[in-house]
């Protein structure tokens, strides 16, 4: 099962090399790790997993003077067979709290970084919390937000609109229509849909 597993770090060729340290629990080293922000984690596609299982995916940076640390990162399985990850904000964390606490093998001590995968029951799988620093930004995210900022925009001068004739002039000020927001508001997220990069150009 140990080639069922490849790892993939930006300028650097796939490793495959994941080495059997339990029944169900496999491990691949990571050198020179210091200037790693992400890690993608995938199926190879030679063999599926066997039906009602999956892999959860840990992290470990080196520690020369103790066993790994190992943080959940989150899993992969044959409905989703890759994922991206990222280790950058687990560097150097002492936080008891996002450590997983869980072992591969003898926990001999490493001075690379390490990537555990452990097969077990996708129900067990299901129940897991990864460590939360570990979501790669993902597009989504970036739509999700600028739809809620373009939102809120929206409402919040919203509520100050008011009829021509509750205005009272002041010289002043420059008043926009409502009509004008209202359209800018549409078409940003007609954009948004069509293209979430169309504003960096």
């Amino acid at each position: 099962m140990a080639n069922l597993f490849g790892i993939i770090v930006s300028g650097r060729l796939v490793q495959t090399n994941f080495e059997q340290v339990g029944e169900k629990q496999f491990l691949c080293i990571i050198p020179e790790a210091d200037n790693i922000n992400h890690v993608v984690v995938f199926l190879t596609g030679s063999v599926p997993f066997p039906d009602g299982l999956g892999g959860s995916v840990y992290f470990s940076w080196p520690d020369p003077n103790g066993p790994p640390t190992w943080h959940l990162l989150g899993n992969i399985t044959n409905a989703k067979p890759s994922a991206i990850f990222k280790i950058s904000g687990l560097k150097k964390t002492g936080d008891s709290v996002l450590q997983s606490g869980y072992n591969f093998g003898a926990q001999k001590v490493s001075h690379n970084a390490q990537i555990g995968i452990s097969v077990e029951p996708l129900s067990q799988i299901q129940g897991q919390v990864a460590n939360p620093s570990t979501e790669a930004s993902t597009l989504n995210s970036y739509m999700e937000f600028s739809h809620a900022m373009c939102e809120n925009l929206y409402n919040f001068a919203s509520s100050f609109a008011q009829s021509p004739s509750q205005i009272t002039p002041n010289p002043s000020e420059q008043y926009l229509p409502f009509s004008v927001l209202t359209k800018w508001y549409e078409s940003f997220s007609r954009k948004l849909q069509q293209n979430p990069n169309f504003w960096k150009k």
